[in-house]
């Protein structure tokens, strides 16, 4: 599927966007509608194709994402097979996402940084009122547009909140996430809830106002000591700019025990609504992040889980246990 000619169903292929070990994302266009309209397509691989681990994941993916209708999440379309392929549509929106955007430092997005949090948080918070936790979030789960407009993307591992007698019967599964972000609980293959979230959305905005995450480690197994016991930063200490009041919230959001966060998202946004995050507000960078991306577009970029890459705990991982500190 090189060539730009190339169809999968109704949708031509105009442009590769990303390839990750087990998708690719496409830029396509309708041909069937009156107005070319395009499109996104997340295609599993030709490698990935029939394996069934995948084409489930997938399926999740979308029956996920096609219950959620909010401008803060990415509108999911369809699923379709063509030539043996399974593929995700969804909406064509920026093919930025924060990762990408803090390669460039925290400065490429730091000037409107007020609205991209807020409107990261209201599309999780709205993923919780309709009972989905979504499990890996992170800055590449965020797409970004030009003009700071934020989508929530990738439900792969996300799982049903429980409630009543059903957390009682809660058995703990294997353990899935991206290391760098993962709540002390879902390392620990414990119940995840709306708080886990938080936690890991803490983690985002550290990164988001320093440019790194909250913890790094030599190995796996030391980032998640880290989570698990390790004293919680101030981004301060990397980002003089930060309030002392925005710097509290965010190690509120990391506290170890569930009970210690914001107990939801619209917690977190009462009072991030009524704070500032910068002493001194900083300008837009004379070039924009949006202007300069030729370098970005790698396997490392992928909405899910980039190859090689051992901040991504994966259902198979042979030694998931042992690396998650059970």
């Amino acid at each position: 599927m090189s060539k730009s000619r190339d169809f999968l169903g109704r949708y031509r292929l105009a442009r590769l966007i990303r390839i990750g070990s087990t998708a690719e994302v496409w830029e396509a266009i309708d041909e069937n509608s009156s107005d070319n309209k395009r499109y996104a397509l997340k295609v599993l691989r030709e490698s990935c194709s029939a394996d069934k681990a995948e084409i489930g994941l997938l399926k999740h993916e979308y029956n996920v994402g096609k219950a959620l209708s909010s401008p803060r999440i990415i509108k999911m379309i369809d699923l379709q097979t063509d030539k043996g392929r399974p593929f995700l549509v969804l909406e064509l929106f920026s093919e930025l996402n924060m990762k990408q955007a803090l390669r460039k430092g925290p400065e490429s997005l730091a000037f409107m940084l007020k609205k991209i949090i807020e409107q990261a948080a209201e599309g999780l918070y709205y993923m919780h009122t309709k009972n989905w936790i979504h499990r890996d979030i992170k800055p590449d789960n965020y797409l970004v547009a030009r003009d700071g407009e934020t989508k929530l993307i990738d439900f792969t591992i996300a799982e049903p909140k429980l409630t009543g007698i059903k957390k009682l019967f809660y058995k703990s599964k294997t353990v899935q996430g991206t290391r760098s972000y993962m709540a002390p609980e879902q390392i620990r293959g414990k119940l995840c809830d709306e708080r886990s979230d938080v936690y890991s959305f803490g983690c985002v905005l550290f990164e988001l106002t320093t440019g790194k995450p909250p913890y790094t480690g030599q190995t796996p197994n030391d980032l998640l000591s880290k989570h698990l016991s390790g004293s919680i930063p101030s981004p301060i200490v990397y980002n003089d700019n930060v309030t002392p009041e925005f710097a509290t919230l965010i190690k509120k959001m990391m506290a170890k025990k569930q009970e210690d966060r914001p107990d939801s998202v619209w917690e977190f946004l009462k009072e991030f609504r009524a704070m500032e995050i910068w002493r001194k507000r900083p300008r837009a960078p004379e070039v924009s992040v949006f202007d300069d991306m030729g370098s970005m577009k790698s396997a490392d970029d992928m909405i899910k889980r980039p190859d090689g890459n051992y901040d991504v705990v994966k259902g198979g991982d042979k030694d998931k246990n042992k690396e998650a500190g059970e």
